[in-house]
């Protein structure tokens, strides 16, 4: 079988260098053409288009920013939309919300493809170690033939029901990761302001009871202030607005993630968009002036 990717990003990348270096015979496009090398160095073929992807193969996997950018590349206005899916299986690895996911999902079977959304739980070392943790959401045959192909890249898939069921257990893992994260950072922006070793704080934390891998990471991070992007803030705040506004629709609260969209957003306006999730200690430092 021969797998189209679309989107090598921070997350595409390593997910499709993993597909080719697992020996699937892979077509990759990107927006930005340069991105593509690497995979062509690792065998991949390189199309000129998201066209060309979807001519040359029966599933695409999508890995896209978000879904403006989706529609675009799928051509979703267009007349073309339904040449490109018709026959072929579309895999939806980003984020966005399930609403839209839905939406893309009735339009893709109503033009005689299948459509798939395996939102993935990981950022940038997950994803280059193959560490990923898939969200699958479908009909059980579409499922049974896709996930085997996921496998390179996810050390784990979960199978959540019908579509937008993936999103929506992508969103609700995304509130523990963010809250969890704003959380660390409040910890160290706690411990400065008292005048304690940070280090003795890394330590703690690291030997207690709540160190997780994410922990460790964003914890030496916050330790020695690299804000180099696993997971940007830019990319947080995109995912916080979406759980925010599925928690809107069911009519329940989002206290937490409703604070950390305001300590995100003032991160981001400060110059931080493009750095790392645990950069979002500066809105806390910026409120103490």
């Amino acid at each position: 079988m021969t797998v189209g990717f679309l989107g090598l990003g921070v997350m595409g990348r390593p997910m499709a260098l993993n597909l080719a270096r697992a020996g699937t015979d892979l077509v990759v496009w990107n927006r930005s053409a340069a991105a593509a090398e690497t995979l062509r160095e690792a065998g991949a073929e390189v199309a000129a288009d998201a066209a060309g992807v979807f001519a040359r193969c029966d599933v695409v996997l999508m890995m896209l920013a978000d879904d403006r950018v989706a529609d675009l590349v799928l051509d979703r206005d267009g007349p073309g939309f339904e040449r490109l899916v018709a026959g072929r299986t579309l895999v939806h690895m980003g984020t966005t919300s399930p609403v839209w996911s839905r939406g893309l999902d009735e339009q893709v079977r109503d033009a005689g493809g299948s459509y798939v959304e395996a939102p993935v739980s990981g950022s940038r070392v997950p994803a280059e170690q193959a560490q990923l943790v898939a969200m699958l959401a479908g009909t059980d045959q579409d499922l049974d033939r896709i996930a085997p192909l996921l496998a390179p890249m996810c050390r784990e898939t979960v199978r959540c029901g019908p579509v937008p069921n993936g999103l929506l257990m992508k969103l609700a893992v995304n509130t523990f990761l963010i809250s969890m994260v704003t959380g660390l950072a409040e910890s160290f922006h706690f411990a400065a302001r008292h005048h304690l070793d940070q280090a003795t704080l890394l330590a703690a934390l690291d030997a207690g009871p709540m160190a997780s891998p994410v922990s460790r990471i964003k914890a030496r991070k916050l330790l020695d202030r690299d804000f180099s992007v696993q997971a940007s803030i830019r990319d947080v705040l995109y995912n916080n607005h979406l759980i925010v506004e599925a928690a809107e629709t069911a009519g329940i609260p989002s206290p937490l993630l409703d604070t950390c969209l305001e300590l995100f957003a003032e991160t981001a306006s400060a110059g931080h968009a493009a750095q790392d999730m645990a950069a979002v200690i500066h809105a806390l430092e910026s409120r103490c002036g």
